[in-house]
C-alpha cells in the first residue's frame, strides 16, 4: 500500500505528537515523583514538629517544677535547715539540667523539621512546572489529533507553539529557570 497523496507536513505532525506525548508522560512521572516527595517530607516535618511539641511540654513541666522548688527555697523559715536546703538545691540543679537538655533536643529537632520543610518546598517548586507542562502538551496532542483527523495544517500550526510552551515548562521542572 503506497501512501498516495500524503502531505509532507503530516510526517512532522506525527513526529511532534510523539515528542509531546513522550514529554507529557515524563512530566507526569516526574511531577508525581516530586508530589510524593513533597507529601512524605511534609509528613516527616509534621512528625518532627509533634516531637518538638512533646519536648516543649516536658520542658514546661520542668520549668514549673523549678519554679516550685525556688518558691519552696524562698519560703523556708528561719533558721534554715541546711540539709533540706541542700536537697532543694540538688533538685534545682537536676531540674535545670533537664530543662537545658530539652532546650538542646528541641533545637536539634527544629533543624531536622526545617530540613524536611525545605525538601518539601523544593519538591513543590519542581513539581508545579511539570503539572503545567502536562496541561500544555495534552492540549497540543489534542490539537494535533484534530489536525490529523481533519488534515488541517492550520490546526497543527496552532498545536506546535502550545506544545512548545509545554516543553518550556517541562525543562523548567528540571532547571527552575522561570
Amino acid at each position: 500500500m503506497a501512501q498516495e497523496g500524503k502531505e509532507p507536513w503530516m510526517d512532522y505532525l506525527a513526529l511532534t505528537t510523539v515528542i509531546f506525548a513522550v514529554c507529557a508522560t515524563l512530566s507526569t512521572f516526574k511531577g508525581g515523583g516530586y508530589s510524593t516527595k513533597s507529601v512524605i517530607s511534609q509528613e516527616q516535618a509534621s512528625d518532627q514538629w509533634n516531637f518538638f511539641q512533646a519536648k516543649s511540654i516536658r520542658e514546661s513541666l520542668y520549668v514549673i517544677q523549678k519554679e516550685n522548688i525556688e518558691l519552696q527555697i524562698n519560703s523556708m523559715g528561719k533558721p534554715v535547715d541546711e540539709a533540706l536546703l541542700e536537697k532543694y538545691k540538688g533538685s534545682l540543679e537536676l531540674t535545670q539540667k533537664n530543662i537545658d537538655k530539652y532546650i538542646s533536643q528541641k533545637a536539634e529537632i527544629e533543624k531536622v523539621a526545617k530540613a524536611f520543610e525545605q525538601t518539601r518546598d523544593e519538591a513543590q517548586k519542581h513539581g508545579q512546572p511539570f503539572g503545567v507542562a502536562v496541561i500544555f502538551m495534552q492540549i497540543s496532542i489534542l490539537l494535533s489529533s484534530i489536525a490529523g483527523l481533519f488534515k488541517s495544517k492550520k490546526i497543527w500550526l496552532l498545536a506546535v507553539p502550545v506544545g512548545g510552551i509545554g516543553l518550556v515548562y517541562f525543562a523548567n521542572g528540571f532547571l527552575l529557570f522561570m
